[in-house]
């Protein structure tokens, strides 16, 4: 019996150069191709984070300062949903073929549904797009932009990062997946949507990768949702310079660790939270965190971080 999985992968393990993409994707493609031999159904969401910022440097907000037309950020999240999602499914297609497999690949643009009352839209903490000076950045707030300084470096555009209430798309990726197709949906957290006067309109914001990877995970009753991330291991202790690999946790145990502050924020703690949402969800239902590299290594037990929903 076929086993339903998820797999989310970082954007910025995949790289913002075509050919760097292209190489990544080869070499995640025969791994996923082992797995459906092993028996698993792989869904896979992808990250869009470096990509999406490379695209709004070369057309984005910065381009409308200099009189071009910009491009907004829920199209932006579209067209890289778009070309890194040809990338994956050509390599995926390519391996199949390479082993003489029937497997179909498909990718969906996916739009998510978050919630207009979502208090995260009163404190937009995620940055987006290129670096301004101070000058820009005056210009872009009297827009209606909000622009944060970061560290020295320049002004950023910070936008809400809002919780993911539905998958719009998620009934053609459950046809898709029941005939076998792999899929490829939920890049970069989806395009954020709400409905206003009857009409979906996108909206503003960026929804985390991996909360989204956790929705679609439940959404499609799968047993297994895999975060590929850098490192091996989720350790404890790395804050204090004391790192502790661990190998084993439960939902419980997860979250004290989070009470304690293990994880830093924008790194591990979003992945954590993503992987303790799955596992609590149902019994039975595991989160594997480990590095792209080690992905059947992870399922097999040799290596990586599990968390289950109980002992």
């Amino acid at each position: 019996m076929q086993q339903n999985i998820v797999i989310s992968l970082g954007g910025n393990a995949l790289g913002t150069k075509t050919q760097t993409l292209r190489e990544m994707a080869d070499q995640l493609a025969e791994s996923i191709v082992d797995l459906t031999e092993e028996g698993y159904r792989p869904l896979l969401c992808h990250g869009n984070g470096p990509q999406v910022g490379a695209l709004q440097n070369a057309f984005g907000t910065k381009k409308h300062i200099n009189g071009l037309e910009a491009i907004e950020l829920a199209d932006s999240v579209a067209m890289t949903q778009s070309y890194m999602g040809y990338q994956l499914q050509n390599a995926l297609e390519t391996a199949f073929h390479r082993r003489g497999l029937p497997h179909a690949v498909s990718t969906v643009v996916t739009r998510v549904r978050v919630n207009p009352d979502d208090p995260r839209f009163l404190r937009p903490t995620k940055p987006v797009g290129p670096f301004y000076t101070e000058e820009e950045a005056a210009l872009l707030q009297k827009q209606g932009k909000n622009m944060k300084e970061d560290a020295g470096r320049g002004w950023r555009e910070v936008v809400a990062s809002p919780e993911p209430v539905e998958i719009l798309e998620m009934e053609s990726i459950r046809l898709l997946a029941r005939q076998d197709v792999v899929v490829i949906a939920g890049g970069g957290g989806g395009i954020p949507v709400w409905e206003e006067e009857g009409r979906i309109v996108s909206v503003n914001a960026v929804i985390d990768k991996d909360f989204v990877s956790a929705l679609l995970a439940e959404s499609a009753q799968c047993e297994r949702l895999i975060i590929l991330t850098g490192v091996d291991y989720v350790y404890r202790g790395f804050l204090r310079g004391e790192p502790e690999k661990i190998t084993h946790m439960t939902v419980k145990e997860a979250r004290k660790y989070m009470e304690d502050g293990e994880f830093a924020e924008g790194s591990m703690l979003p992945k954590m939270t993503a992987a303790i949402r799955f596992a609590a969800s149902a019994p039975g239902r595991s989160t594997l965190i480990t590095s792209v590299d080690k992905l059947r290594e992870g399922l097999r037990g040799e290596i990586g971080t599990i968390i289950v929903s109980e002992e």
